[in-house]
């Protein structure tokens, strides 16, 4: 997911680090490694050039989306998990009062973990 988040809407465009991709989802070197090399084995990334950094190198990857929507889904077709943005994991739009907020009562006017968001200690 980081992976995704980090590409472009066509897949392409993935320039972190594997030290980046590490301290973001708080795994560990060789898990981050493991995985990259197993999507590189499945074809679900594929190494589309490199970039210069202070220590060397950084492989910029693409994911071949193309490998991705024939992947097995994690989850029962009519059971698709509803997202807190109002659509659906398959990208469908809910109906107007078919969310957790009933028709008429105001949401927040900004999300708690909005960037202009300021916390204070406690």
């Amino acid at each position: 997911m980081f992976l995704a988040d980090k590409a472009s809407d066509d897949g392409s465009g993935i320039w972190c680090s594997k030290g980046t991709v590490q301290r973001h989802t708080e795994l560990g070197e060789s898990t981050v490694k493991r995985t990259i090399a197993e999507f590189l084995r499945e074809g679900l990334l594929v190494e589309a050039g490199r970039r210069p950094c202070k220590n060397g190198y950084t492989v910029v990857y693409r994911i071949v989306l193309g490998m991705v929507d024939v992947l097995e889904p994690i989850f029962e077709p009519g059971d698709e998990p509803e997202l807190s943005t109002g659509y659906t994991a398959g990208g469908v739009r809910r109906e107007p009062g078919a969310g957790p907020t009933p028709d008429g009562v105001p949401g927040p006017e900004r999300t708690p973990n909005h960037p202009k968001t300021i916390l204070k200690p406690s």
